[in-house]
């Protein structure tokens, strides 16, 4: 998936194309996970946010990679958090330790 641009706000179209979801199926979704709640401004549009996009991907990753139903991807999504939910225990460690060797990488080299 294109990588999220660095900007505060995002249509529902932006985050169609960037999660490869279409507009009815996001609008489905806000009902069905609680952790989906765009901000609702003028007319009711919607404004999707960074962390948004991420749970969309989250939820999109749980039903169809993962063979999830509704409920089963709503439940993991509650258990896990939004951040981890589509990875495993082992993965998670992984993820987090490889971005604090980036980080103490960069700081080492910022010290010299």
């Amino acid at each position: 998936m294109p990588p999220i641009p660095d900007k505060r706000y995002f249509s529902i179209g932006e985050v169609s194309d960037l999660c490869r979801v279409k507009s009815h199926v996001l609008r489905y979704w806000e009902q069905e996970f609680s952790q989906l709640k765009p901000l609702k401004r003028r007319g009711n549009r919607r404004y999707y946010q960074q962390h948004d996009i991420q749970i969309v991907r989250d939820i999109r990753h749980l039903l169809y990679s993962e063979g999830f139903t509704i409920q089963g991807a709503r439940q993991q999504l509650d258990g896990k958090g939004r951040a981890l939910a589509t990875l495993g225990e082992g993965a998670a460690a992984d993820s987090l330790a490889a971005v604090r060797e980036e980080l103490e990488s960069i700081v080492l080299s910022l010290a010299h």
